[in-house]
């Protein structure tokens, strides 16, 4: 028995000796190196998938891994430990900073971004422009076909609007502005994702959408660029030209009701706050100094990463980048 016990001990000191070694060869997270999980509002995809790109460029080592899933469920996540990292359309309420604080996990956030929401609707649409008073009139069912919000050939067609789904960004930020608490009208239909909505607004010409601006911008080219040139480009150059929509659908002009001019959402009104359908963008950490997730954050708030943010059609937070209009 003595001797089994013998032969038992060094074994496990085997093991363990060789789960030492091949610890000491395994590569350590750092700001820089690793794998982060994170999670953002989907709204926000199309422009965190261009700042992953970039920094897993910069950085070979580092894998950025996100999870695509509405805000309600994102703060939910941070608050119950699931990650550390989230970008949604808002900052922490005072409660949700008393929890961080409870579990002893510090924390910084930061607005990285102004969006807009875009209103897209089909091309065969001739309505020219649309008041925040016919939008809260769509959206409680008060007008339920588009020829009672304006003379149109769509004067019979039913109103169907779309968003992306339930407990996104935009949902609770139009809920927000125009509901104060009252449920949206039976015309109104979460559609799954924003690459949904916008398919649908292509496809059907009653329909209209509520949507990301960053969703809806024409320089693919920008984004088809080998990420070689695109990562120097972003380094060199501090000039991007301005941004003009996708002709695949129509983006409607959005006034406000006390104001005679209607805008669409380019990002010199998002700036003027001409466009009155604006909203932000925030970077939310829980990580710990050093690790990755606090490194992407740390890019998503710095030069390239504001730089990023501009080229997708909205305003970066911080970064100022002067624009350039291309004749």
């Amino acid at each position: 028995m003595k001797t089994t016990n013998n032969i038992l001990t060094a074994a496990v000191a085997l093991m363990l000796l060789m789960l030492t070694a091949c610890g000491n060869n395994m590569p350590k997270s750092t700001s820089t190196r690793g794998i982060a999980k994170i999670m953002c509002d989907e709204s926000f995809e199309s422009v965190l998938e261009q700042e992953i790109a970039v920094f897993e460029f910069q950085y070979p080592e580092a894998s950025i891994m996100p999870e695509y899933i509405n805000e309600h469920d994102a703060l939910d996540s941070l608050v119950q430990k699931k990650v550390d990292l989230i970008i949604i359309s808002k900052d922490l309420t005072d409660n949700q900073r008393e929890l961080l604080k409870v579990q002893n996990r510090a924390y910084r956030s930061r607005m990285i971004a102004v969006d807009a929401v875009a209103v897209i609707v089909n091309k065969a649409n001739d309505i020219d422009e649309l008041t925040m008073q016919d939008i809260s009139d769509i959206f409680t069912g008060k007008v339920k076909r588009w020829g009672e919000v304006l003379p149109t050939k769509l004067k019979n067609d039913s109103i169907k609007v779309m968003f992306d789904g339930s407990g996104t960004g935009v949902v609770n930020y139009m809920k927000d502005k125009f509901l104060n608490g009252a449920p949206f009208g039976p015309n109104v239909y979460a559609r799954g994702t924003s690459t949904d909505v916008f398919e649908a607004v292509e496809k059907y010409k009653n329909v209209i959408g509520f949507i990301g601006v960053s969703w809806i911008t024409s320089d693919l080219k920008n984004i088809e660029k080998p990420i070689e040139q695109k990562y120097d480009e972003l380094r060199n150059n501090n000039e991007v030209k301005l941004i003009d929509f996708t002709d695949r659908i129509k983006v409607m002009p959005v006034r406000e009701d006390d104001k005679l001019d209607a805008f669409k959402p380019y990002q010199a009104y998002i700036s003027s706050g001409d466009y009155p359908l604006v909203r932000t963008i925030w970077a939310i950490d829980a990580s710990y100094l050093g690790s990755l997730d606090h490194g992407f954050y740390t890019f998503l708030t710095g030069v390239i990463g504001q730089k990023i943010i501009l080229q997708t059609g909205i305003l970066p937070a911080a970064e100022p980048v002067r624009y350039v209009e291309v004749q």
